[in-house]
């Protein structure tokens, strides 16, 4: 599995890729984020929209998702 993070300014949408597979649906799991589903139901990407609203940091985002693909 590799994990991708991935930030439009343009749109202030941050998307997380964290497997490489077709999207069957999208599915908004609360207001603002949103999550791609495969085929088995198993979450693929998620994506949070308003991201600089949102009050997530996006330097501890990027440094989980970087301790995630180090135990791997």
């Amino acid at each position: 599995m590799e994990l991708r993070i991935s930030y439009d300014p343009e749109a202030d949408a941050l998307y997380i890729k964290l497997k490489d597979d077709k999207v069957l649906k999208s599915e908004e799991a609360k207001e603002g984020v949103i999550v791609d589903l495969n085929k088995q139901g198993e979450i693929i990407g998620i994506e949070i929209l308003n991201f600089s609203k949102s009050g997530i940091d996006l330097n501890e985002v990027i440094k989980r998702g970087v301790e995630t693909v180090m135990e791997r």
